[in-house]
């Protein structure tokens, strides 16, 4: 489900959040490249799980991915950094994942709760170039839409 967004058309919100692997903190909007950033609500769990190895896969197996190789996936939840890096090694994630464990960032990008409110939100959002938001993918369930949505997003850039 493609979400409405205040967002929308304008620029992305500027984040600092620590992240791995490295634990630098990490700055968002990065400027000339297109961004897919996705909030998921915690590592280790079967839907955030699936949506992180998705993104992986994109990266080496998605032809559309693959002709945009400047396209930087960055993950966020609000796991500790030792929870996203036990997370990231388990499962190969090669993207950044930044830490927001007093949720700021949600605020700061509008990503609400899901499931009556008993989980953080699972939303991604696309940002271009020049760090304009262009689209919101708000599906909870669907974990798989989120990199149909990117894909999606970078085809249009291309066009």
């Amino acid at each position: 489900m493609v979400k409405n967004s205040e967002l929308i058309g304008k620029r992305a919100p500027a984040l600092e959040l620590p992240s791995i692997p490295n634990g630098d903190v990490f700055k968002l909007p990065i400027g000339e490249k297109p961004i897919a950033l996705f909030f998921f609500p915690a590592a280790n769990t079967m839907g955030c799980t699936m949506e992180a190895c998705s993104f992986r896969d994109a990266q080496t197996q998605n032809i559309v991915f693959k002709r945009n190789p400047e396209l930087a996936v960055v993950g966020v939840s609000g796991d500790s950094t030792a929870k996203q890096q036990s997370f990231a090694d388990q499962y190969n994630l090669s993207y950044p994942i930044l830490s927001d464990t007093d949720n700021k960032a949600r605020e700061l990008y509008g990503v609400g709760k899901s499931f009556f409110g008993l989980s953080a939100g699972r939303e991604t959002f696309f940002i271009d170039q020049q760090g304009i938001v262009r689209g919101v993918c708000g599906k909870s369930i669907d974990v798989n839409g989120h990199v149909k949505f990117v894909e999606q997003q970078l085809a249009a850039l291309e066009k």
